[in-house]
């Protein structure tokens, strides 16, 4: 399916079905925030602890937490040099337009988190990104290697504090507390859309911007440098003249990636005490690297099949206009779980909201192709594509012939 403006650079469709692919992931996630205040929090939901409901929580864990937002950020770092070699072409200086770029993700996130979601990570993409600018001439294997360092050594440090939480528990009181704040929320987020805002305020300030910045920072630029270093060698341009290397990818980070992962689902149970999380946690951060390695390189084997193929056909609109998607996502989950629509956190068990978010992102998917078969960019991606470049860029899409 052809969806870049006339006269452009052809994209690569691959690049944009993976960020399709990662987006529907980050959703299945970012629901279970959404909907429950003791999503991700080691403890027993009152409303929701029937064995379905743990399981469900338990396969999410598993299979797509903290995987697909490392897929999403190895594909900025790639997009970076797309970008960088489009300013090229165009002889424009490219410092200037990335600076502006970031700092409309910075406003977009800042709005995002306060209004909607304040799990959002697009403030974090701004301030990351000037460091992704000043590596931009670093050395693709230099680069590799400082993602690799950078994952090993962050995970040690977590192992490390979750050896610390043996010598030092959970006081008694913390599920007490727990179970009163999450109350709090509940009581804020079917309360009032200013009251909504509020807890989004309190959220950030107590507890998100150490997570966002402190547990996914240091993974989301090993990232972006990965996927400046496979960007700079266009690995994506041609992916299948190697396949057996796409097998190899996939098998060696499949076995590992899934026990690092079944490690920190088992330790987020409630049943496996607070006392595990952060051991359990240390392991997925180190393995995760590997089960997005195997996603991709298995999702871009099944490309090449005629159903894949076709699906990759539908996310790869999805993934062209992935900012607006992923905004518009959090507009709709605000919609159904806050006092910005029907008021449903707390009031949904974890099989509905994985079904919820299957059913948004299969609305997104064909409004997509809908969209960009009239529309050069999608609505967020114009805004932030006119901030880059300093000029207004065409809004609708060229006639052919």
């Amino acid at each position: 399916m052809r969806v870049q403006p006339a006269g452009a650079p052809e994209r690569l469709a691959q690049v944009d079905a993976l960020r399709g692919f990662a987006l529907f992931g980050i959703l299945v996630v970012n629901i279970g925030v959404f909907s429950s205040p003791f999503y991700g929090a080691g403890m027993a939901d009152p409303a929701y602890s029937r064995p379905v409901d743990l399981a469900v929580r338990w396969l999410i864990a598993w299979l797509f937490e903290t995987k697909f937002y490392l897929l999403f950020s190895f594909l900025f770092g790639y997009s970076f040099t797309l970008q960088m070699a489009a300013a090229e072409r165009g002889q424009a200086a490219f410092t200037p337009r990335f600076l502006r770029r970031l700092a409309g993700l910075a406003v977009l996130g800042g709005a995002h988190a306060v209004l909607f979601y304040q799990g959002d990570i697009l403030v974090t993409y701004a301030l990351l990104g000037v460091g992704l600018l000043l590596c931009r001439r670093m050395a693709p294997a230099r680069a590799l290697r400082a993602a690799l360092w950078l994952v090993v050594v962050a995970s040690l440090l977590w192992a490390v504090l979750g050896a610390l939480a043996f010598l030092d528990p959970a006081p008694a009181d913390y599920a007490a507390q727990y179970k009163a704040d999450a109350l709090s929320a509940i009581e804020a987020y079917r309360g009032t859309i200013g009251s909504t805002i509020a807890q989004h305020v309190k959220e950030l300030a107590e507890a998100v911007w150490f997570t966002v910045l402190f547990v996914q920072g240091p993974f989301v630029f090993a990232m972006f440098l990965a996927g400046y270093a496979l960007g700079r060698r266009e690995a994506l341009a041609d992916p299948w003249r190697r396949p057996q290397a796409l097998g190899l990818l996939c098998a060696l980070g499949l076995l590992p990636g899934l026990a690092g992962s079944a490690a920190y689902a088992t330790a987020a149970l409630p049943s496996a005490g607070a006392a595990w999380e952060l051991p359990g946690l240390a392991a997925d951060l180190l393995t995760a690297p590997l089960l997005s390695m195997s996603y991709a390189a298995a999702f871009l084997l099944a490309l090449r099949t005629r159903p894949g193929a076709r699906i990759g056909g539908w996310l790869a609109a999805a993934g062209r206009m992935a900012l607006t998607n992923y905004l518009m996502q959090s507009v709709v989950c605000a919609f159904l779980f806050t006092a910005w629509g029907l008021r449903l956190f707390a009031a949904v068990p974890p099989l509905a909201a994985f079904g919820m978010a299957v059913a948004i992102f299969a609305a997104q998917l064909p409004l997509s192709a809908w969209w960009l078969r009239r529309h050069a960019y999608g609505p967020v991606e114009w805004f932030l594509r006119a901030l880059t470049l300093g000029a207004r860029p065409a809004w609708r899409r060229a006639r052919a012939g």
